[in-house]
């Protein structure tokens, strides 16, 4: 199969990694992943959210690095920009995230091995092929005028536009409890930043990140990662939007759930 590197594995993965992106798409049209508010204890074995979320992120870094540094591009100029791009991202995704939710005390763990596993599947995936299509550069793309492409640029500014969005919302939440108060709240309605538009501000900013990430990598593995994405986030915003009005009966009703203005 030479459809799209020439290089058989490669091409493989990503067959099977867009294969995954329909299941993802027509799965997230029926039941949403157990996890976060949407979590249950009566099925499945189920981890700390702080354990399972690091050990369904750890992929992303470690088959990224392995599959980065064995290609023979690993230290030309574009390939290592595009490698510090993932590190930017997976740092606050797969390393600080993990470590600084605030799970409240006393709950049970709630996050169910049935998302870890599908998270290691999806992350070891997403790191191969962007790491192994960076540093052996299959299409030969990243000679240092990419970094004048307007693909490039354009992307990038997409890229650290979501970025910014997602870390800030998350930090909106992340603050809403304080860790040391037992008694404290478990959900709140979040007010502030993208909160003032839409009830999933940090889902919007991935999607975005993942569109410009798409675009200033120019590859169908940035494409697969925000089809995947796109399948689980949308319709979880959807069912979040719903979940905020049903639980607050003062929940802001200008807001949106997804996309500012527009739905």
């Amino acid at each position: 199969m030479d459809w799209y590197t020439g290089n058989t594995t490669y091409d493989t993965v990503l067959a099977i990694a867009f294969g995954f992106a329909a299941f993802v798409i027509i799965g997230g049209l029926f039941a949403q992943s157990p996890y976060g508010r949407f979590a249950s204890t009566s099925v499945g074995f189920n981890l700390d959210p702080r354990l399972g979320w690091w050990l369904m992120e750890l992929p992303a870094t470690v088959v990224f690095a392995v599959f980065y540094l064995s290609g023979p591009d690993r230290f030309e100029p574009v390939p290592l920009v595009l490698a510090a791009i993932w590190v930017l991202h997976y740092g606050n995704r797969g390393w600080f995230f993990p470590l600084s939710i605030r799970q409240m005390p006393g709950k049970k763990s709630t996050f169910n091995v049935s998302v870890v596993a599908a998270g290691v599947f999806v992350t070891a995936l997403h790191g191969y092929l962007n790491g192994a299509f960076f540093s052996n550069d299959y299409k030969n793309q990243y000679s240092t005028d990419w970094f004048t492409d307007p693909r490039f640029l354009l992307g990038l500014v997409v890229y650290l536009g979501g970025f910014a969005l997602l870390v800030r919302s998350e930090a909106i939440v992340r603050n809403l409890r304080d860790k040391n108060d037992p008694g404290a709240a478990e959900y709140r309605i979040p007010f502030g930043g993208g909160f003032r538009f839409v009830s999933s501000p940090a889902y919007l900013g991935e999607l975005i990140a993942w569109a410009g990430f798409a675009l200033l990598t120019w590859s169908l593995a940035g494409v697969a990662i925000f089809l995947i994405t796109a399948g689980n986030l949308v319709p979880r915003a959807f069912a979040t939007h719903r979940w905020y009005r049903e639980k607050f009966a003062d929940y802001p009703a200008d807001r949106k759930a997804l996309i500012p203005g527009l739905i």
